[in-house]
């Protein structure tokens, strides 16, 4: 068995060496080019060495007209609220019918209901301290509370997005959030499904939105937009107010760190901590109905393109890529899987078809709007063996050696 995983990692390998130089776009998405924005700064200095008249000279000097404040493009403004609503489709019902259907049936409603109620709890969190605290300046590591309440944000307010003189109503940004801040935890409740219970999840669910989420959000995400960098003082300005991480350059177009390496982490503590299910080993534990992981898991699919194509946060070429990249990594990753458990053990499955196409989609959302379509297509046939290889082997030899694993 070992042997045979070894040959397809070298022949997977092999391929993605083979288009690796040809697969990755040369454009960057606009939040890889903020140092761009500041050569497209006005220069002022070589005009005022030759139009500075005498004083003596100027009677009253006419009053230039100040540039009009930025309107929201009604396009982008639609595709933020579409985008919106197919995030909120991955978690219910998406995310709840792909973990319904893989635990027992006594255990479906549950979850279902576990899912449900993180949803709802944290999109109140989110409104009354959470976008605050994410969003607004503070320290690198949190936000302040300027915004608690979402105080001050009426639907005229309008924000940032990625290119200068561009914004989107503030609150569609808010709404669009609240899905990512939503669907974190609930990612979590997959490591210790059945092992818990309801009220304990809700406690762990607020102190790790809380101490967990909202500083990674900010610390990735926030910084003050283009409009503010207008030279290279003006940046100097951007980096010193924006996230911890932000500032160092981290490059998470649409969650891979706040959501998917940030839920993931907790997961995996939560899994030990908890232990193993009661009686496993000794009954039955398969999922009771693929047919809901499969419904579930095109459900994410689906709302994955606002996931991802959203986190342009504009209607135009990057979303288009986000959205294609999106597309051929999850086809690439399903094949990859389904084809190592055919080459493993004789035939594929629609639960490995259903990994693998989660496993694609969590593997390119944080590069779908840096890489080309054939650097898509490479990660997504790169990712679905190596986590095959961690469910089918690591996972069993950590149960072996600390009898914690799910």
């Amino acid at each position: 068995m070992m042997k045979k995983i070894l040959s397809m990692f070298a022949l997977v390998s092999m391929l993605g060496l083979g288009f690796t130089a040809n697969s990755f776009a040369e454009d960057a998405a606009p939040m890889a080019d903020v140092a761009a924005v500041v050569d497209a700064a006005p220069v002022a200095e070589a005009a005022t060495t030759e139009a500075v008249p005498v004083a003596a000279e100027v009677a009253v000097a006419p009053t230039e007209a100040a540039a009009p404040a930025p309107v929201p493009n009604k396009g982008d403004t639609a595709w933020m609220l579409i985008s919106t609503v197919l995030v909120t489709l991955m978690v219910i019902p998406g995310l709840a019918l792909f973990y319904g259907g893989l635990v027992r049936q006594k255990n479906m409603l549950s979850v279902l209901m576990q899912t449900f109620m993180i949803f709802s709890l944290m999109g109140v969190l989110w409104a009354i301290y959470g976008y605050s605290v994410a969003f607004t300046g503070g320290s690198p590591f949190f936000g302040g509370f300027g915004k608690a309440f979402l105080a001050g944000i009426t639907p005229d307010s309008v924000g940032a997005t990625f290119s200068k003189g561009v914004v989107i109503p503030e609150l569609v940004f808010v709404a669009f959030q609240l899905t990512f801040a939503a669907i974190t935890p609930a990612l979590i409740i997959g490591a210790f499904a059945e092992r818990m219970k309801f009220s304990a999840i809700l406690a762990f669910m607020v102190l790790w939105f809380t101490f967990a989420y909202l500083p990674m959000a900010h610390m990735v995400w926030y910084w003050d937009g283009p409009d503010a960098i207008t030279d290279a003082k003006s940046l100097e300005t951007v980096l010193a107010n924006a996230g911890w991480l932000w500032a160092k350059g981290a490059l998470d177009f649409a969650g891979g760190t706040v959501v998917h390496i940030n839920a993931g982490v907790a997961g995996l503590v939560g899994a030990f901590m908890v232990g193993k299910r009661i009686g496993y080993g000794k009954e039955s534990m398969a999922p009771h109905s693929l047919t809901l992981t499969m419904v579930g898991a095109a459900l994410l699919w689906v709302g994955w393109f606002g996931f991802n194509a959203g986190s342009n946060l504009e209607a135009n070429g990057y979303a288009a890529l986000a959205m294609v990249n999106t597309m051929i990594a999850t086809g690439a990753a399903t094949l990859s899987w389904a084809f190592a458990e055919w080459f493993l053990k004789g035939k594929p499955s629609m639960l490995g078809a259903a990994s693998g196409a989660v496993a694609g989609l969590v593997a390119i959302t944080p590069a779908c709007g840096f890489v080309g379509p054939m650097g898509a297509i490479i990660i997504g046939l790169l990712v679905s063996p190596i986590c095959y290889f961690f469910v089918a082997k690591v996972k069993y030899i950590c149960l072996l050696y600390t009898s914690r694993c799910v």
